[in-house]
Formats: C-alpha cells, structure tokens, sequence
C-alpha cells in the first residue's frame, strides 16, 4: 500500500485551473527527478545541436557526400562489425558471469578481476600489441620460427583483427552488468524450477537466461555503440569504418561541415539500434515477487568442470590481457635497458586517477534519475530521456570535444579548458554504461518494498536512501567501474580539452606511440592496467 502525498492546497487548485477536468498530483521527489532529467537531457543534446548547425552550413554538399556509393559501403562494414562483436561478447561474457558468479570455481574472483581488465586498455594500443604478437611476423612467429619453423603466420589485418581485438576489449560490458544481475536474482526461481523436474540446462535457458534479459541487453547496447565509435583498433587493423571517415574529414578544417553530416549519420545509426534494443527488451518484470528476504544463491557445485572451467578463462585471459601485458613487459624491459626513466610518469598517473574518478561520480549522479524515471515513472518522457542518453556514446571523442570548444570559446570562456568541462565531456560520453548498470538492477528491486517503506511514514528520498539505493549498489558498483576504466582511456577529449599542462597516462602513451617509440609508450600503458585494476579488484572483493 503507498500513501499519497499531501500537496499545498493553492498549488493544486493552480493546476485545476490549467487542467479543469483532471486532478494532477505532483510530489517533490519526482519534480526534482525531472528536473534533474532535463539537465541532463539538455546536456547530452549539445553535441546535436553543435552538429546539426554545421551540418546545415554544408548544404547539398553534405547530401552529396551522404549518397556516395563508398559511404554506404562503409555503413555496412560497420553495421556489420558492430553486429559479430556484440554476438561474439554476450557468447563470452555470459558463460563467464556465471561461472564467477554462480559456482564453485577456483579463484573466481581473480578470474573476474582479470577477465575484466581488458576493458582498461586504449584500442589502439591492444589492437597494435594484438597484431605484433599474432601479426604475420609478430613476437608469436618468431618464438615458434626456431622451434618449429614456422616461417609466417595468417594475417590478422582487416575484420578477423579487428573483430578479435574489439571482442577482447568489449566483452568486460556484459560482464560486469550481468554479473551484476546474477547477484540480484531470486534464487527461489531456480529452485521451484527444479522442484519441478527441470534439469539444471533446462532451468538455465529457461529461468534464469529470460531473467539476465536487461542486462544483456544494456551491456549489449554499450558494446555496439563501442564498437560505431572506436577508432584506434580498426585503424591499427587496417579495416575502414565509418568512424575514420569521419576523423578524416575533421583532420581538414575545410571539411568539418562535412564530417558532421557524417556524424548525424551515425547518431542515426544509434537511433535504430536503441529501437530495436527497445523492442528486444520487452515490457517483462524482472523483480523478485517472492515474500520474504533476500538471500545469495547456493554456489553450483562444478564437480569434475572445476578445473577444465579455470583453463578455459585463463586460456581467454591470456589471449586479451597476459599476451598483451607480456608485449608490454618486453618494450619496457627494452627501454629500462636502454636508460628509459619512468619516474616521470606519476603526476600524469595521478591526473588520470582523479579525473577517471571524478567523472564516474558525475556519470553515476547522472544516470540515477535518468534510470529511476525510466523503471518507475514509464513513459514518453523518461523513454526518451534514456534513449538520449546514448547520443553521445556513439560519437568518437573528437566530435564530442570539437563541439564543447565550439561552446566554450563563444558561449562558455570561464569553463573552456578547465577540468570541469573536461569531465562534463567524460559524462556525456560514458554515461551510458552508468545508465545500462543501474537501470537493469533497479529492474530487479521490487517496488513493494518501496511502497512498504511509504506506508511506515519513511519519505521518498529516506525510502531511497535506505532501501533503493542498497539493493542498487552491484548495478552502481558496475557502472562506476566501467566509467572509470572507459574515462583512463579516453584520448581524444583529453587532448583537446584538458587544461594546459594536464597529461594524462593515455596522452603519453599515444604521444609515444604516434612516434613509433614503443619502449616508451609501455611503462604509461602498464600503469593504465594496474591503476584500474586496484579499484575494479576493491569493488569486486566488496560486493558481498
């Protein structure tokens, strides 16, 4: 049972005036939740702003471009990179969310820690360290050349490179929101499942898999829009997607008009995705209706798997993170050797742990009314609002950052190149993974307990503070570990809006490594690593 809230007699009858022939009833917790919706709707609707103005600039020379034989093409290569990598993901990343999870498996919460610490790493840098491992000629070819004779390995440029390298740094997404949902789930599903004959494979696909559905889907989302916008990875692999056309045209001052045009177009392009995301997720219930309190699930005894089950994460482990970690080992050793220092690297360590943290905060802060307006107040606006959210996402960096130098140089001075823009650009991008976390594990908080807490007399903001936002902390937890892992890495918006003098670790290694001074780009690299492995590894060891 919930309580209406009582309203000042004059603020209604001001309302029935407006609405003679219905009575609104409005309450502060969810005018202060829309309100705090629009600012983030307004903010995330710059960037279109920005691009569109430009885009009408342009003229039919933008409709020109957009009709090309080779824009269209290059359409499809992305589509269809953007469609095997999210299939390949939720193939991994499910299988790997229950067993560290859900079962008895050795070390399962190292396993975890290092299954999600490929996400830590710039795409260009393990898209690179990828192709001079297991490249033709790579550090693999001459380990095996004197052992075996291996003179040549088979290529790996083009969409197998590519494919294989955006896999192995966007599966962590589904990961950690599945895992995420798995520890939210109502075990009491599976077991009257059980109760009733069904065999563990069976209640699996049929139980608990429809119930993972928001969270596949969420992690889903973010690996697509990954995928739409990454640079680095596919340039290193040689593999042509529309986000290079559109960093070829701003690198012409000339052009920038043009490559907004570009740019709507892949806005467009995120626009179908989240439709279909949407019709995907269905209108389902994911809470728990059960009477009675929360409680873990029993770990799946794996038996004789237990064993094979570790050799199968670590032989993934080693192929995205150990391979890569042990090509960077070596271009340190190499530089160490040769006099390379490294003690220069700490301010620039220290600058990206602040802001990453800074903006994961601001990005959590952010998605909490955007996700709570959309579970618990459906509708045509906070649908919307949430759909909104992921303009931004798909955008490469330097869109985003080229569009706050456009307000900030004639509309916002006082904040231009300070490091609050500089994280306001952050929320705008990886928001979306805040969003995707706390939406599908709020999908899983009854909202009887809510109302249980109304009808004791507890406020809105007290009932979530107290019972909401505790059942919402592993979805919370998982975003505010995959903004900051995202925001360490993040290149384009650092260079152009961080404030004079702020380097970052992923501004050294790509100043580094855009000069072919590998040694040097290995020591900022590994510190990315095991930065982000410190706090991922807290939040995990915490989340009991």
């Amino acid at each position: 049972m919930s309580v209406q809230p009582t309203i000042n007699k004059q603020l209604d009858l001001t309302f029935l005036r407006l609405f003679p022939k219905r009575q609104i009833h409005w309450h502060i917790p969810r005018l202060l939740l829309m309100l705090a919706g629009v600012l983030v709707g307004g903010l995330m609707l710059l960037t279109p702003v920005y691009l569109l103005a430009r885009t009408v600039g342009a003229g039919s020379a933008a409709v020109d471009m957009l009709l090309k034989p080779t824009t269209l093409q290059t359409v499809g290569r992305t589509v269809g990179l953007a469609g095997a990598v999210t299939l390949a993901s939720i193939a991994l990343a499910v299988p790997l969310a229950w067993l560290t999870t859900c079962t008895d498996l050795p070390g399962r919460r190292f396993w975890l820690v290092a299954a999600a610490l490929p996400l830590a790493l710039p795409s260009f840098v393990a898209a690179y360290l990828l192709a001079s491992t297991f490249g033709p000629k790579g550090l693999l070819q001459q380990t095996l050349q004197p052992l075996f004779g291996v003179e040549r390995l088979p290529g790996i440029y083009g969409f197998p490179g590519a494919f294989l390298a955006l896999t192995l740094m966007s599966y962590p997404y589904i990961l950690l929101t599945v895992r995420a949902a798995f520890r939210r789930m109502d075990p009491a599903l599976v077991e009257a499942a059980q109760s009733l004959g069904y065999t563990p494979m069976r209640a699996f696909w049929q139980v608990t898999l429809p119930q993972l559905r928001p969270s596949i889907m969420a992690g889903s989302l973010l690996v697509a829009l990954y995928v739409l916008r990454d640079f680095g990875a596919v340039t290193m692999m040689r593999y042509n997607t529309f986000t290079r056309m559109i960093y070829i045209q701003y690198q012409s001052f000339s052009s920038r008009s043009l490559a907004a045009a570009l740019s709507l177009v892949l806005i467009g392009m995120t626009a179908v995705i989240l439709y279909l995301e949407m019709r995907a997720r269905g209108r389902a219930q994911y809470a728990r209706r059960s009477v009675g309190a929360a409680r873990q699930q029993k770990l799946v005894k794996l038996g004789a798997w237990r064993w094979p089950a570790a050799l199968l994460i670590g032989s993934l482990v080693t192929v995205a993170l150990l391979g890569p970690a042990v090509s960077l080992i070596y271009w340190l050793a190499r530089g160490i050797m040769r006099g390379q220092e490294v003690s220069a690297l700490w301010q620039a360590s220290w600058n990206s742990v602040t802001v990453s943290l800074a903006a994961a905060a601001a990005a959590i802060l952010a998605a909490l009314p955007v996700a709570v307006l959309s579970v618990r107040q459906p509708g045509r606006f906070s649908h919307t609002l949430e759909r909104l959210t992921y303009a931004g996402y798909a955008l490469p960096g330097i869109v985003i950052a080229l569009a706050f130098v456009f307000f900030g140089a004639n509309y916002l001075r006082s904040l231009y190149q300070t490091l609050p823009m500089l994280i306001i650009a952050y929320v705008i991008l990886f928001v979306p993974q805040a969003v995707g976390a706390t939406r599908s594990s709020l999908l899983q908080v009854p909202r009887s307990l809510e109302e249980a807490g109304r009808s004791l007399g507890k406020r809105p903001l007290q009932v979530f503070r107290s019972i909401t936002f505790p059942l919402l902390r592993p979805g919370v937890l998982a975003g505010l570990a995959l903004v900051f892992l995202t925001a360490m890495k993040e290149l384009p918006a650092t260079l152009i809006l961080s404030p004079i003098g702020f380097g970052t670790l992923a501004t050294a290694v790509w100043s580094n490594i855009s000069e072919a001074f590998f040694a040097q780009a290995a020591a900022p690299a590994l510190l990315i690593i095991l930065l982000s492995s410190v706090p991922l590894a807290i939040l995990t060891l915490r989340d009991k």
